[in-house]
């Protein structure tokens, strides 16, 4: 049985709750990734997209150079643990509709993020349901 241990990104970037629309975007750009995990001081307190800074804050009128990170991001996160298996971690993407989960350690420290792409791309297991399940409009 393969963990998340196994296919999870290790080395992310993140930003504090904190931080400007256009520190993250700028975090975003240098990493050449669309999401990037909120810490409030070492704790994961949401997730950011670049669709979230562009649909809740830029469209909204938002300054990106002023507005926060914490005005715009998703503060319902799930995660995953390292240890979880790749087929339970698969499923709850599913269900949860989502295409990314950070990881977390024992003490609830971000450890990486686990994506569909690293699924399909280093695990044998096929990926078709889950991605259907994510897909699934009106979930």
């Amino acid at each position: 049985m393969r963990t998340i241990a196994d296919i999870m990104t290790r080395s992310i970037a993140t930003v504090q709750r904190d931080e400007t629309l256009q520190a993250a975007a700028r975090r975003m750009q240098e990493m050449d990734v669309g999401s990037l995990p909120v810490l409030d001081g070492r704790a994961v307190a949401g997730m950011v997209t670049d669709r979230d800074i562009a649909v809740r804050g830029v469209a909204a009128g938002m300054i990106p150079q002023e507005s926060l990170i914490a005005d715009v991001m998703t503060e319902d996160v799930r995660f995953c643990r390292a240890g979880d298996s790749v087929e339970q971690v698969m499923a709850e993407m599913g269900n949860l509709q989502v295409r990314r989960l950070p990881v977390l350690d024992a003490n609830n420290e971000i450890v990486g993020i686990v994506a569909l792409a690293d699924i399909a791309t280093r695990q044998s297991t096929h990926t078709d349901e889950t991605l259907r399940e994510i897909s699934t409009p009106g979930r």
